[in-house]
């Protein structure tokens, strides 16, 4: 009962803290599209994929990063789970001086690579130069968000990313309506609002309750290794997220024109929002899989993982109901020129696209649990195949077959494929944990 406790505790507050940061581009998407119309619509679902890639160099850093500081720390090992936080500090100022010169210097280039044409260029290139100038805020609020949880600090962890939500949501009607200023606004207030949630982990820091510090030492591979290796998961789920926004751009603008990519913008913020609790489920529950890991204790870890599949597929049967019955409602909410062409096809992809939910659902928390296992290999194959391998040939074989019905099929077909993959690997891990069981035993 103190196990299933702890795990309501950790998921619930984490599944509240990535609700809110989700909000990050949904709150702009509903702005932009009440503020700016369809063009900016179409124009910040082109460069969502950005914010993809930040946002997943800092999961990287931040998931891997803490899973380390974890581990050191249920075994006593104070100096390493030291080294692991500075590493992964270290990390994120290289990582922001990358983003930074990469949108000082070529947003432009990467407006035309994300697909934007003579609409939708300027306000695209905008909105990329300002994101990515950004970037330290959100790669050192999310790092250390993910330290600050694993910290045993839950609670401020979730008020550290609900106060950059609200504040976004603020800033964004201020800077866009008040203010006038259109894309500009959506993007500074996105770009501002970290700044919120830094300030609750540095607090963490200054009242003396965290248990990380920052050490004077200079990068070293025997701890960056791992930061990268059990943080890649989650780049590539984040990675996955901007290659199929991507994709399935093209493939749109080429059956629909800029209609069908405002409207695949509608599912694909919906979907933000959705994945977000999934990822909250399973971010919540990877401070309890790598304690266990830890201490060596195989029946909490497993149980821990019970608790959060049977959540996780309970959630995606409500979600779906929802989503299913108010998918007119749910499309019209981002639809403010009330186009119908942009509706009819929303609506038939939300209704389409989430039959994916349980298959992804499980599939992220698999990863994390992998990872929290220091299981690498298994975790960076299911984040590939979903993200990458199986996604870009489903995508375009559904859509030669059945146009853009088929576009919408190709994320639940590739969640159920990865998902049996993903479970072959669960299978395989207890039997082989049995087995050692068992020649302990013997012997």
């Amino acid at each position: 009962m103190h196990l299933w406790k702890d795990f309501v505790r950790y998921a619930s507050l984490s599944m509240l803290g990535m609700l809110g940061l989700s909000c990050y581009i949904l709150a702009d998407t509903f702005f932009v599209a009440q503020g700016v119309g369809e063009t900016g619509l179409a124009a910040l679902n082109l460069a969502i994929p950005a914010y993809n890639l930040m946002n997943g160099a800092a999961l990287m850093l931040g998931m891997g990063g803490a899973i380390r500081y974890s581990v050191y720390r249920a075994k006593g090992e104070q100096d390493k789970a030291d080294a692991a936080f500075t590493n992964t500090m270290l990390l994120a100022t290289i990582f922001s001086v990358i983003f930074m010169l990469a949108g000082g210097l070529g947003s432009g280039l990467f407006a035309r690579l994300l697909g934007a044409d003579e609409q939708t260029f300027a306000l695209t290139d905008v909105y990329l130069f300002v994101l990515w100038l950004f970037s330290p805020a959100f790669l050192f609020s999310t790092s250390l968000m993910c330290f600050v949880r694993n910290d045993g600090a839950p609670a401020t962890a979730m008020l550290a990313t609900l106060s950059g939500s609200l504040a976004n949501v603020l800033l964004d009607y201020i800077l866009i309506f008040p203010c006038g200023m259109g894309m500009l606004g959506a993007v500074l207030a996105t770009g501002c609002s970290p700044l919120f949630g830094l300030a609750f982990c540095v607090g963490h820091i200054l009242r003396g309750k965290n248990g990380f510090h920052l050490r004077p030492r200079a990068l070293s591979a025997r701890f960056i290794a791992p930061v990268f290796s059990l943080g890649f998961p989650f780049f590539v789920e984040q990675l996955s997220s901007a290659v199929v926004i991507i994709t399935f751009n093209y493939l749109f603008l080429g059956l629909s024109g800029n209609t069908g990519v405002a409207a695949y913008g509608v599912v694909a913020n919906v979907s933000l929002v959705v994945l977000s609790l999934f990822n909250g489920i399973a971010q919540g529950a990877q401070p309890l899989f790598s304690r266990a890991r830890g201490s060596k204790n195989a029946a909490q870890s497993r149980a821990v993982l019970r608790y959060a599949l049977f959540s996780a597929f309970a959630l995606s049967a409500v979600l779906y109901a929802v989503l299913f019955i108010f998918a007119v409602p749910v499309s019209d909410f981002f639809n403010s020129e009330h186009s119908q062409a942009l509706r009819e096809i929303a609506v038939r992809g939300l209704r389409l696209y989430f039959i994916a939910m349980p298959f992804a659902a499980a599939n992220i928390l698999l990863c994390s649990y992998f990872s929290a296992e220091e299981r690498a290999l298994p975790a960076q194959i299911v984040s590939l195949l979903r993200g990458l391998i199986v996604i870009l040939p489903a995508a375009f074989l559904l859509c030669a077959l059945w146009a853009e019905t088929g576009v919408w099929l190709a994320f639940p077909v590739t969640e159920a494929i990865v998902c049996v993959v993903a479970a072959g690997f669960l299978a395989f891990s207890a039997r082989s944990a049995r087995k050692k069981g068992e020649e302990r035993t013997n012997f």
